[in-house]
């Protein structure tokens, strides 16, 4: 699994929309359940500026953070 972050102009009606600080979040229904407890955070380092994600339901997350495995 992976994490996107995506600009986008439609919403499904099963999408979930959540407000963080003005700002709408869509996830959709499918990817919920793997991103539930979910913390994003903006940070930079010496490799640059980017979106951390922090999710408790990873058990193994590749080094850049990109993309996770969860237990099925």
């Amino acid at each position: 699994l992976y994490y996107t972050i995506d600009f986008d102009e439609a919403m499904n009606s099963s999408d979930r929309v959540y407000e963080c600080d003005g700002i709408p979040v869509i996830v959709d229904e499918n990817s919920f359940n793997y991103i539930t407890g979910l913390t994003l955070d903006y940070s930079e380092d010496l490799m640059g500026g980017g979106f951390r994600f922090h999710n408790p339901n990873a058990i193994e997350s590749c080094g850049c953070g990109n993309s996770f495995r969860v237990e099925v």
